[in-house]
């Protein structure tokens, strides 16, 4: 009878050869790079029964807290600091950052135009922020679609307060101009902590850490013939800046919101003075051409 280690590594080979036929040469290639991980991962550590029907317990919990308007799912990759690597690895070098998508993003933002407000509360320091999107070669993309979402000056987005919040609060979908300009208005966002009352929430503090993240606004940027872009703008100075519980803090992405004192300034963009003001750009990478190939995911 061979030893415990030559079965362990039979099991593995035969499951890894069980996918061997998979037409789609890429899912083959995902479920046998699985297969050996999660083995070799089995093998490390030599959980006990136990621990591993806790983990598939645990798993189950982390899927029967999802809904309509929370993933439980997402948030989990996010802390584990699988949705930032996914991020980076899929990153091209030509273009702005990317980060992750966070468990708050909803299917339809409602659509705005240039220049109106994503705060449908009239509560805080009044914010504007302008971008420009623009593609690597520097050259502007008009009609860009622009998905705005963040929380409030208070630490919470409306899907987490339906009886404060109007549904849109923080949300908004724009289109750039012709020079590939846009601008908008809210309110500064602040930190807040991912919920930490499911399954994600024990693990944080079955393991002493914090669950905060710096304050932030969320953008997705697509355009014609580009890849989508998912990042952020981290409102400079934040608290936990160095600390972001899902690890998506990129040095590029850290923007200064300043206070503009400037009253013709202000009644221009509609706000009253002091305000405070945020200005980036945003460069979008062309879309790669050609089939996805498994060297290209290296």
């Amino acid at each position: 009878m061979p030893g415990t280690d030559e079965a362990a590594k039979a099991i593995t080979a035969a499951v890894v050869d069980s996918f061997r036929d998979t037409p789609d040469p890429r899912l083959r290639d995902l479920l046998q790079g699985l297969v050996r991980h999660l083995h070799d991962y089995v093998r490390e550590v030599r959980p006990t029964m136990q621990e591993w029907e806790h983990a598939v317990d645990y798993l189950t919990a982390v899927g029967q807290t999802c809904d309509a308007t929370r993933q439980e799912f997402i948030l989990l990759s996010d802390v584990l600091g699988v949705s930032m690597l996914v991020e980076t690895v899929n990153e091209q070098g030509g273009g702005t950052e990317s980060t992750v998508l966070g468990p708050f993003h909803v299917v339809e933002s409602p659509q705005r135009a240039a220049g109106d407000s994503v705060d449908l509360m009239g509560t805080g320091t009044p914010c504007v922020v302008s971008l420009r999107v623009t593609s690597a070669d520097g050259g502007p993309l008009a009609a860009a679609s622009v998905d705005v979402w963040q929380c409030t000056e208070d630490g919470f987005y409306d899907v987490q307060q339906p009886d404060v919040q109007p549904r849109g609060n923080g949300r908004g979908l724009f289109r750039t101009d012709d020079e590939g300009r846009l601008w908008f208005r809210t309110v500064v966002p602040s930190h807040y902590p991912i919920p930490t009352d499911g399954p994600v929430g024990r693990l944080l503090a079955a393991t002493g850490r914090h669950p905060y993240r710096p304050a932030h606004i969320h953008f997705v940027v697509e355009a014609d013939g580009h890849r989508p872009l998912t990042t952020h703008l981290f409102v400079a100075g934040s608290p936990y800046q160095d600390s972001d519980a899902v690890f998506a803090v990129k040095e590029s992405l850290v923007v200064d919101f300043a206070q503009v004192d400037d009253v013709e300034k202000a009644r221009a963009y509609r706000v009253t003075a002091p305000f405070r003001m945020a200005e980036f750009d945003i460069v979008v990478e062309p879309e790669q051409t050609g089939p996805r190939t498994h060297e290209d995911a290296r």
